[in-house]
């Protein structure tokens, strides 16, 4: 019976969630809407639209699991993830409704064809490659993630649950775009806010009356568990702590989805209230996810997962009355399909904006470019599954191959574009290739086991790009081209 409860409360979510793609569906679209919302969205949506979609399965799924496989030394990659999102809203965001106005752009790989006139084709075709090849294995992570907890749930098969996560995803955004997405994202983005604060109460709640203790079963679960540093010194703590903190750098302007979300802002009042919300959301979210993974360990001990991604699920099902665990579980499923709906929408916008319509200069009307748009949804979110089926790789580690590839390699970008005024075309072209080449040999080798390519592909793309920046340089540069001492703009 109680079963019948939680499929009944997930079923209506569901349902939910594909009314309002209904609903934005019957809202006249032109290209500009269907990508970015047409300025139309408030700050404190975007907020939530962001961070629902930047903490997906990989935060809810496989950062919970990360926890409860490697104990307290986990915590950096929380600090250094909350820093890169707190600095990207209060440093990057206002620079990013200039830019977006100065230079008519929809896209990441859209700015920076504007900004560096020479070549804008190719780069901007190259950036939407580069996004393109890295997100759909993004994609096929998160749904996966969900065929993990339709498993975990209901016993579903793990193909079955990931073709429903892919048609969720296909109905929420073909109709209503990124309008439709981020209406979406804001109830996803409650519905997460609750799973991760109602889960620890739970959790430690039962930790409290079978009188255990989080620092015994820390010590308890191995060396080097119940201790911030992994119980490493000299360099193998400089590495755990690199790799571990290194999700900072993708924060930095270069993530496609969750930069289109400060591009869709109004003006810098919406820019601040964003932020705030954004501070208070992520203290909560990655408090709540470590705690989570900390009692999973003192509940259950270590090793007792075949796979630690599927702790969350697990636990709902076991602390929570059915009603409650069926809202809990669809936070889960939230987290996932956010994600999920905001990276088809950046390959959509990749495939029509930065390739056929920029790219290769096609001349299609606005009517075109959306049904373009919706059709790239369809195969996009195949493609997605495909992706997901066929991989063994963990939702973390998957997602930390999508992170170093496209966010690592974008931030190195923009943060030249926005800082260095000898940022040249051919710098940028340089940035995009050694960014995109480097992360595949990286990953490709035992390297990456050692030193993250999160690290390794920010640092390796930038440096290509100030060298031949340097080497070769734009004709008539302005150090006046600079966004930085572009004047604001109020819209």
């Amino acid at each position: 019976m109680s079963m019948n409860v939680i499929m009944v409360v997930v079923f209506l979510y569901f349902l939910m969630m594909i009314a309002i793609g209904i609903v934005f569906s019957r809202v006249k679209m032109d290209h500009s809407k269907f990508l970015l919302g047409g300025k139309t969205l408030p700050g404190w949506a975007l907020g939530l639209s962001e961070r629902a979609t930047g903490a997906s399965a990989w935060i809810m799924i496989g950062y919970t699991g990360f926890v409860f496989s490697t104990g307290l030394s986990a915590i950096w990659v929380s600090v250094g993830s909350a820093i890169g999102i707190i600095t990207a809203w209060a440093f990057l965001a206002k620079r990013f409704i200039k830019v977006r106005d100065k230079y008519n752009a929809l896209t990441i790989p859209g700015y920076l064809a504007g900004r560096f006139g020479k070549h804008s084709r190719l780069i901007q075709s190259l950036g939407g490659m580069l996004i393109i090849v890295f997100f759909m294995f993004y994609l096929g992570a998160q749904i996966a993630g969900a065929g993990k907890t339709f498993f975990t749930t209901f016993q579903i098969d793990l193909v079955t649950g990931m073709i429903i996560c892919t048609i969720i995803v296909i109905a929420i955004s073909f109709g209503g775009g990124f309008i439709s997405v981020v209406w979406t994202d804001v109830i996803q983005g409650i519905m997460m806010l609750a799973t991760l604060t109602i889960v620890p109460i739970l959790a430690l709640y039962q930790i409290s009356t079978n009188d255990l203790s989080i620092s015994v079963a820390l010590t308890e679960a191995g060396p080097g568990f119940d201790s911030l540093t992994g119980g490493l010194t000299g360099f193998a703590l400089g590495v755990l702590l690199f790799n571990n903190f290194a999700w900072l750098f993708g924060y930095l302007g270069g993530e496609p989805q969750l930069s289109a979300r400060f591009m869709a802002l109004k003006n810098e009042r919406d820019a601040k209230i964003g932020l705030t919300t954004v501070v208070i959301w992520s203290v909560i979210v990655y408090f709540g996810t470590t705690i989570i993974g900390l009692s999973a360990l003192t509940l259950y001990g270590a090793g007792s997962f075949s796979d630690p991604e599927t702790i969350l699920p697990f636990m709902i099902m076991e602390l929570a009355p059915p009603w409650i665990a069926g809202l809990l579980l669809a936070g889960i499923i939230a987290a996932i399909v956010t994600t999920a709906d905001s990276q088809l929408l950046v390959v959509v916008s990749s495939v029509s904006e930065d390739i056929l319509h920029r790219g290769l200069g096609l001349n299609l009307s606005d009517k075109q470019l959306v049904n373009i748009s919706r059709l790239t949804v369809i195969v996009g979110a195949l493609v997605g599954l495909v992706v997901a089926l066929t991989s063994n790789a963990l939702v973390y580690v998957v997602t930390s191959w999508a992170w170093a590839g496209v966010a690592c390699t974008l931030s190195a970008a923009i943060i030249l574009a926005f800082f260095w005024n000898r940022y040249s075309s051919i710098g940028v072209i340089s940035t995009i290739l050694s960014g995109l080449i480097f992360t595949i040999i990286w990953i490709s080798t035992p390297l990456d086991q050692i030193i993250t390519a999160r690290i390794t592909t920010f640092f390796i793309a930038g440096f290509f790009g100030i060298v031949f920046s340097l080497l070769f340089p734009d004709i008539n540069q302005d150090s006046n081209h600079t966004e930085k001492t572009q004047p604001t703009l109020n819209t």
